[in-house]
């Protein structure tokens, strides 16, 4: 008869071996540990991908992977804060705080997904809930990130910037306030874990990216001067990853009208693919560690004064940028799909 010591030992033994070969069955993005704290910089609106981004980040928030601190907006244009209020609202998420840039580039696309969906009347004669007033003031998005950082723990923040990049150029250039003794550059510097920027181009093909010109001397100012690490998702990944517009209509037109849906019917006549920019910095961010991507070594990113980006490489600087396979870049579109087609968010607007 096996001695009761040696028996439980072996017991002890093959439960441990059990949980480490369902641990090592489990895909990547589980793997990762707790919630990342995320506030996001967008410029939505102009293309249907910010759109996009933002139904992955409130999927991450129905499986309790982040904290969404808040949304800020980094153009001019009356439809963007009310369109991510629609889209608060219906995804269950109302009180997410959005800020709003002061006097910052104009509107681009006055005319637009954002202003479509807004205006869009339902077949009921309804149109989509909105938590705030046509006249509610939005806080100024600096001021936004000084009351966000200041009570925020070290290190705990990860920016997700996929726009201009007016608002953290301008949070650089703060001064010690009512809200925090610190400067802007020393509030970064103690909470901020990184920086995601959608940005840029390393191909060598039309490296004046769209994002980077539309304010070249905000761009240069956060590339020379943030204090933290900075991971840019270059216009050459998401363009070669597309978002199968066919799974727009057959995994979200569940019941009822879906603001999502609207967008993306409102941005081009369907069906059409289209490129994930933005949703890559978004992944990357948040399932950081999960060998979706590629990386570049170590280096610095500047800005030119025509809008071109350029790198170089260097041990000591704070700057990567992404790079993908086609491996990679089948995966990922599969990682977008199973998040933007996951309806927990629409049980909870339902409820």
């Amino acid at each position: 008869m096996m001695n009761k010591k040696i028996y439980t030992l072996l017991l002890v033994s093959m439960m441990l071996f059990s949980v480490h070969k369902s641990e090592a069955q489990r895909p990547n993005h589980y793997k990762s540990g707790g919630k990342v704290n995320i506030i996001f910089e967008t410029d939505i609106g102009n293309d249907i991908d910010d759109a996009l981004a933002l139904d992955m980040l409130y999927k991450y928030l129905d499986i309790d992977r982040i904290n969404l601190l808040g949304i800020s907006i980094n153009k001019d244009s009356p439809y963007s804060p009310k369109f991510i209020d629609i889209m608060n609202t219906w995804y269950g998420y109302p009180h997410i705080p959005i800020a709003m840039v002061k006097d910052g580039m104009e509107d681009t696309v006055p005319i637009n997904f954002a202003s479509r969906t807004y205006e869009h009347t339902n077949a009921d004669g309804t149109k989509f809930k909105r938590q705030l007033a046509n006249d509610h003031d939005f806080t100024e998005s600096t001021r936004f990130y000084r009351e966000v950082l200041a009570n925020q723990k070290d290190g705990s923040v990860t920016i997700v910037s996929v726009g201009y990049l007016t608002n953290l150029a301008r949070l650089l250039e703060t001064k010690g306030d009512d809200i925090s003794p610190l400067t802007g550059k020393q509030l970064i510097s103690q909470k901020v874990k990184r920086l995601s920027v959608m940005g840029g181009n390393f191909n060598g093909i039309n490296p004046q990216e769209y994002n980077i010109v539309q304010d070249i001397a905000s761009a240069k100012k956060v590339f020379d001067e943030w204090p933290t690490a900075i991971i840019v998702s270059p216009f050459e990944v998401g363009n070669q990853i597309l978002y199968p517009g066919a799974t727009i209509e057959q995994n979200l037109a569940y019941t009822g009208t879906v603001p999502l849906v609207v967008a993306y019917k409102s941005y081009m006549d369907m069906t059409y693919d289209r490129p994930t920019w933005d949703l890559t910095s978004v992944l990357e961010a948040i399932e950081e560690g999960s060998h979706y991507f590629g990386y570049s070594k170590k280096g610095k990113v500047t800005i030119t004064a025509t809008g071109e980006s350029l790198f170089e490489e260097g041990k000591r600087g704070k700057h990567r940028y992404l790079t993908v396979d086609e491996k990679q870049s089948q995966r990922i579109k599969d990682r977008f799909v199973e998040l933007i087609s996951s309806t927990k968010s629409q049980h909870q607007n339902t409820k």
